[in-house]
Order: structure tokens, then C-alpha cells, then sequence
């Protein structure tokens, strides 16, 4: 049975990196739903945070082939309840929409912070889950929103090792 995984690896910076990934994912015909790289707790390291739906033994094969054929220390896979992950959003609305009591409950609802008020429009972020901003964006879409960007998936493993601990085998 097909389910959402995040895979997560470590790798130092390495020229390449990004399309030798893309090439596993895409012989095998998988799509990122989310791909983020960041730095990490590490000096020097990369966090490389890529979401997919897929079955437990395609995702554990791609992680094996990820760790082979690439130049990482370790990659891990992890279901939704096995990590924490939020995503933040941006959007922007004429402001005359945000004297609508509705949207104003909409916003409070999903904690929104006001970036910037100007004459035309507002810009505000929200940083939730995905399907909680999914939402927010469907409920907004029917005020005129003018503009809206999503963030990949930012996440972290919740059991209580981090790679600091691993890499120290190395």
C-alpha cells in the first residue's frame, strides 16, 4: 500500500548533487511531492528532505540506492508519524478583503502573520501542516488572492538519536 515517506539524507556539498538525485527518482518513475535542501546541525553538511508516496519496499530500495550511488552518509526514511514537519506559506490579498469578518476568522484560525499592509494589498505568512495551508488557500481562493507560494517540507525525525550521534561512527 502506497503511503507519504520523507526521506532525509546528509551529504557535504558536492557538485551534481541535485541531478544525480533527480536521475534515481526518475528512472523509477517517482515524483517528489516536497524537495528541500538545507543546511543542518553539522559544519559544512547538507540536509537533503524529499517527500514521496510510495510503498515501504520501493522507498526502503530507493534510500539503499541513494546511499550507494551517491556520495551521502545515511539515508533515512520516515512515515508522517515518525517525524515533525510543518511548511510555511505566503500570500497576498487585496486589502479590502481583509475587512471581511470571515477571512479575519480565517486568518486568526490559521495563526497568519501580517508581513507587510500596504494601500492595495496584505501580505501574511502561515507556517502549519500541508493540508491545514491546502485548505487555507482553497478558502482564499474564493476572496481573490493575488498572489500565494508554498515552502517544501521542512521536518525532523522524532526519535531521540540525530545523525550527530551516527556520524561519529564514521
Amino acid at each position: 500500500m502506497k503511503e507519504q515517506y520523507t526521506l532525509t539524507f546528509y551529504t557535504e556539498d558536492q557538485m551534481g548533487l541535485v541531478s544525480k538525485t533527480a536521475v534515481i527518482f526518475s528512472r523509477r518513475k517517482i515524483s517528489f511531492e516536497s524537495f528541500n535542501i538545507s543546511s543542518c546541525e553539522i559544519n559544512s553538511m547538507y540536509r537533503f528532505t524529499i517527500v514521496v508516496t510510495e510503498t515501504f519496499e520501493t522507498v526502503r530500495n530507493l534510500a539503499l540506492q541513494i546511499e550507494k550511488i551517491i556520495d551521502v552518509y545515511k539515508c533515512y526514511w520516515s512515515t508522517n508519524s515518525e517525524i515533525v514537519y510543518t511548511q510555511t506559506a505566503l500570500f497576498k490579498l487585496p486589502t479590502h478583503v481583509i475587512i471581511e469578518e470571515k477571512v479575519q476568522d480565517l486568518l486568526k484560525q490559521h495563526n497568519a502573520h501580517y508581513k507587510i499592509l500596504e494601500r492595495d494589498y496584505i501580505i501574511f505568512e502561515v507556517t502549519q501542516q500541508e493540508t491545514q495551508i491546502d485548505f487555507l488557500t482553497k478558502e482564499l481562493t474564493k476572496h481573490s488572492i493575488i498572489e500565494f507560494v508554498k515552502s517544501p517540507r521542512v521536518a525532523l525525525i522524532k526519535s531521540g538519536k540525530g545523525f550527530t550521534d551516527e556520524l561519529e561512527g564514521f
